[in-house]
C-alpha cells in the first residue's frame, strides 16, 4: 500500500473515531443519566471514561500527526486558510474536551458513590452533568465542521 493512502486512511479512520465516539458518548451518556438509576449511571460512567480515553486520545493524537505528514505529502501549506480554520477548530475542541473528561471522571466517581450508598446523585452532579452536555454541542459542530473542511478544502476561505 502506498504511504500516501496509509495516511489518508489513518486520517479518515481518526476522523471517524472522533466523530463517532464522540456521539457514541454523548448518547450513551444521556441514555443512561434518562434512566435516574445511579448503578446504571455508575457502570456507562465508568464505560464512557474508558472508551474517552482509549478511542477519543488515541485520534486526538493521530490527527495532527497524519495531518501534518498529508499537508507535507501534498505540498499543502499549513498557512492554507481551511487549515488555519481546522486547526483553530482542533484547538476549540480541545478547549471543550480537556475539561469534559474531568468531569466525566467526576461524574463516574459521584455516581459510583451513590450506588454503593443506595442514594441519590448529589446536586453538584446534576450542575457538572449540564455543564458536560452543554459543552458537547460546539465541540461537536466543530468536529463537524474540520470533517467539512477536509472534504472540500475550500481554496477561497478567506478571499
Amino acid at each position: 500500500m502506498e504511504w500516501m493512502h496509509l495516511l489518508r486512511w489513518g486520517h479518515v479512520i481518526g476522523a471517524c473515531v472522533l466523530l463517532g465516539t464522540g456521539a457514541g458518548i454523548a448518547f450513551f451518556m444521556v441514555m443512561a443519566q434518562r434512566t435516574k438509576d445511579t448503578r446504571v449511571i455508575a457502570h456507562v460512567a465508568g464505560t464512557v471514561v474508558i472508551a474517552d480515553w482509549l478511542f477519543t486520545a488515541t485520534a486526538v493524537v493521530v490527527q495532527p500527526v497524519t495531518g501534518a505528514l498529508l499537508a507535507m505529502e501534498t505540498g499543502w501549506r499549513l498557512s492554507e486558510g481551511w487549515i488555519v480554520v481546522s486547526m483553530a477548530l482542533y484547538v476549540l475542541v480541545g478547549v471543550f474536551w480537556l475539561p469534559v473528561v474531568w468531569i466525566q471522571h467526576q461524574l463516574r466517581d459521584m455516581a459510583r458513590a451513590a450506588s454503593a450508598a443506595g442514594e441519590e446523585l448529589p446536586p453538584r452532579y446534576h450542575k457538572l452533568y449540564r455543564i458536560w452536555f452543554v459543552a458537547g454541542f460546539p465541540a461537536f459542530a466543530a468536529v463537524l465542521l474540520i470533517v467539512w473542511l477536509m472534504v472540500t478544502r475550500p481554496v477561497d476561505l478567506f478571499v
